[in-house]
Parts: structure tokens; C-alpha cells; sequence
């Protein structure tokens, strides 16, 4: 299985466009040791050729492009791009899906509560018909593995994540299942196995259990601290609000860490704020410690 990072930012980017935390602007004036990074985004593939999209985030044109499989140039319109994978319907995870409207129709697998969202509180479904038939929409139901024609050897595992639907969700405040899923994805003929779940807000035993199942984990490495986003003042909500298990503190994805020793382990969809985005920072220095990467654009993996 190939796993190519095509954005490992969360909602924003790096720098994010109008942020002055201490990150933001020692980026800008290069004081801060980082790379930029586009909203989190990957694409797996089982021949390098083909590829599945998690996830279409705002940035996905400059991700395309920087990414050549994605442009094979086969024929006069043509893309690497097999079919849509959603985890969620937050804007930073759907909202790409209006720059590949030239490439309808789109296969695009998600569940019933983010189809809910997506045909209502924000309308990509409907909005999209009228380029060449949209999306075809393929139900991912919980509890059920699937497989996608685009990459038969890839199957998907969808698990039932604590987390939370967009602000616009009705749902926003009363969680249901599917709202945000996480995946194990195994490759039949590799046997690799990848654990995804970019927005993650608590782990249970049987989330552990498949995590520990995992050749590599691509985790939510949104905060450093729960109350990050009010300590850089920059927010109000903490990271359990806004459904993302914060790294520091009691029970925090650090200690969750520790129960895995076995995986390979990498955080995603880093928000701007984070301290580890910093290479010089000790907050840095104690994942490597732990054997804790952080996922970068460009990143690739192959299990």
C-alpha cells in the first residue's frame, strides 16, 4: 500500500492566512524553524497508479499539483484521482470537492450522517449535479468493510470515532455515529495496515485493539495542550470541544502512545498553534524521543 500526504495541517493551513500566534509569525520571519503546510489531506494507493482521496481539502489543487501520479496525462482530461473517501463533512475536508467539479462524475464513499450534512447544511451534493452528474454517492455503513474497484487490493474498515460534526451540523452539539469515522485500511496482498483518524477525540479498548493491529498509525496531532488555542489567544474552545484529543495531559494521545509500541506512529492535521511544528522546540525533542514522527506535505509511506 502507498500513502502519500497530500496536506498535514489542520483547518488553515501553516501559516494560516490571518494568524500572528508565534508560530504563525516566526514562519513569516523565519525566527520559527518549520515547513508550510497545506489542510490535511492523503491518497493511498495499492499500485502507485491509481489513487483514493481521504478527504478533499481546500487545498487540494496545489496538493494535486504537487503530487505527479495525480496527473498521468493518459489522454486530453485525465487524473490519477479513483474515487473520494470522506471521514467527516468539515469544510476543511469536503469544501476541495467544488475544485474537482471539472472532474465530475466523482466516486465519493462517506456515511449517512455526512451525506446528511452534505445535502443540507452545506449542499456539495446538490450544488455539484449540475456539472456532469456530481457525485455518485457509495454508503459507507458502520460496522461493514468495503472495498472501492478503484484499488481492489485496499480493504476499508470504517470505525466509529469520538469526535464531533461541523459547526453548521445540526448534529454539532449531540454527536451520532458516523458524524467522523476513522479507517483501518489493509492491503490483501502486503497484509500492511493503516490506522487513519485525523480528527479523534477519545480512544476507547476497541479503538486501541485496532490500533494496536496497525503497521502504522496516521493520528490527530491537532494540539499540544487541551487549552492551547486559548493559552496562544488565539480561541476559546479547547481541543476536547472541538473533538480532537489533545498530545499533553491525562489520557492524552501521547499516553494513548504508549499502549502502542508496535506501529509505526505519525501525527496529522497539526494545527497552527502546535508547538511540534517547530523542529527546534522541546515539545519536538520529546517526540522523538518517543518514536513520534510529524507528517509533513509530501510525506510517503508504503506498508
Amino acid at each position: 500500500m502507498h500513502i502519500q500526504i497530500l496536506g498535514s495541517a489542520a483547518g488553515g493551513g501553516f501559516p494560516q492566512w490571518n494568524c500572528n500566534c508565534a508560530n504563525c509569525a516566526g514562519f513569516r520571519n523565519g525566527s520559527v524553524n518549520a515547513l508550510p503546510r497545506t489542510q490535511s489531506s492523503i491518497a493511498l494507493s495499492d499500485d502507485g497508479a491509481t489513487w483514493i482521496i481521504c478527504n478533499a481539502s481546500p487545498d487540494i489543487r496545489a496538493q494535486l499539483h504537487g503530487f505527479t501520479p495525480m496527473q498521468p496525462g493518459r489522454a486530453p482530461r485525465d487524473t490519477g484521482i479513483g474515487a473520494i473517501v470522506l471521514m467527516d463533512s468539515q469544510i476543511d475536508h469536503t469544501a476541495g470537492l467544488l475544485s474537482l467539479r471539472e472532474g465530475c462524475p466523482l466516486d465519493v464513499w462517506c456515511t449517512d450522517m455526512v451525506y446528511e450534512d452534505l445535502t443540507t447544511g452545506f449542499p456539495l451534493f446538490n450544488i455539484l449535479e449540475h456539472w456532469n452528474g456530481g457525485l455518485r454517492r457509495h454508503r459507507i455503513e458502520l460496522g461493514r468493510s468495503f472495498t472501492i474497484p478503484a484499488c481492489a487490493s485496499l480493504v476499508f474498515q470504517p470505525l466509529t470515532l469520538h469526535s464531533s460534526a461541523p459547526p453548521y451540523s445540526p448534529h454539532r452539539s449531540k454527536p451520532h455515529p458516523g458524524d467522523n469515522i476513522g479507517l483501518l485500511v489493509e492491503d490483501q496482498r502486503s497484509g500492511g495496515k493503516l490506522f487513519y483518524a485525523p480528527g479523534l477525540g477519545e480512544v476507547d479498548m476497541a479503538l486501541l485493539r485496532h490500533m494496536e493491529d496497525a503497521d502504522c498509525l496516521l493520528v490527530d496531532g491537532t494540539l499540544w495542550t487541551d487549552d492551547e488555542m486559548q493559552q496562544r489567544g488565539v480561541g476559546t474552545r479547547t481541543g476536547r470541544e472541538m473533538g480532537h484529543l489533545a498530545q499533553r495531559g491525562a489520557g492524552g494521545m501521547l499516553e494513548v502512545l504508549e499502549h502502542v509500541p508496535r506501529p509505526r506512529k505519525v501525527l496529522i492535521h497539526i494545527n497552527n498553534t502546535n508547538p511540534i511544528l517547530d523542529e527546534d522546540s522541546p515539545e519536538r525533542a520529546e517526540l522523538k524521543r518517543r518514536g513520534i514522527e510529524v507528517a509533513f506535505d509530501g510525506m510517503s509511506i508504503t506498508l
